[in-house]
């Protein structure tokens, strides 16, 4: 990051896309975005490559997929996967909750091979409830000590920046809400395919349905203050994981003196 920073950090980077954003926007500065940036200079171009050269082709950084498994999209960070994942098909096992993984990960009798599909529930913006960075679930210990160090995971979760793996995260709609991915079961089989740009769920629209009509909506973990207004007008991760009433602008305008 010292290096970014020293090469002009983010407006460089903004400059180097202008063609890309809508510069009349007035941002926190007060100028637009045209305005904030007009000025800005690449110290190094080796550390921010100029977009006619890019560091990494194109589609080598975020992807969105979609399919049956996620209707609004999910996201792989590319640049940290294994090129050898990038078309997968592997059965899923299942787990409601972090926690219950975080346990049954360290068990040696885990039913998992390098091929399974990890899929994780309830860690989206209303699931967990607040969209927590546990996306990146750790290796089975039992892989690990056969020398696996990465399979594919999927979640309604985020994870860190820096963190890596082919992990799909923020599957929209979550599991919370009755998406697809709260009708997952354990050994239906996941199809993952990176340059398609897809990611489904291998089951019959029929047995889907019977699923839906089955499914039960998880009770809210939080019933009072402020984490409850989260809770009940949080959107999905595909539109921001905002609060529903605070789309829109509220302008610039100064308000009044309260005192």
């Amino acid at each position: 990051m010292e290096e970014f920073f020293d090469a002009g950090g983010l407006p460089v980077v903004m400059k180097e896309i202008e063609s890309m954003l809508h510069t009349d926007q007035i941002t926190v500065s007060g100028k637009t975005v045209g305005e904030n940036i007009a000025t800005a200079e690449s110290w190094n171009a080796d550390v921010i490559t100029p977009l006619s050269k890019p560091f990494q082709k194109a589609g080598s950084g975020i992807v969105v997929l979609k399919g049956s498994l996620a209707p609004d999209g999910c996201v792989l960070k590319v640049s940290a996967a294994t090129p050898e994942l990038m078309v997968h098909t592997g059965a899923a096992l299942v787990f409601e909750e972090i926690e219950d993984y975080l346990i049954a990960s360290e068990d040696m009798s885990l039913p998992v091979t390098k091929d399974t599909v990890l899929v994780l529930k309830h860690a989206g913006p209303r699931g967990f409830p607040g969209f927590p960075e546990v996306g990146n679930m750790p290796i089975p210990r039992k892989l690990l000590e056969q020398g696996i160090t990465d399979m594919v995971r999927i979640s309604d979760a985020r994870m860190s920046g820096t963190a890596y793996g082919t992990v799909l995260l923020h599957t929209s709609p979550e599991a919370a809400v009755g998406g697809p991915l709260a009708l997952v079961k354990t050994g239906d089989m996941i199809e993952l395919n990176v340059p398609n740009r897809s990611i489904n769920l291998l089951v019959s629209e029929e047995e889907m349905a019977k699923r839906k009509a089955a499914w039960v909506a998880p009770a809210p973990k939080h019933t009072r203050g402020w984490s409850k207004l989260y809770y009940e007008t949080v959107q999905q991760a595909h539109l921001g994981a905002d609060l529903d009433f605070l789309n829109g602008s509220s302008g610039s305008g100064i308000p009044r003196h309260s005192h």
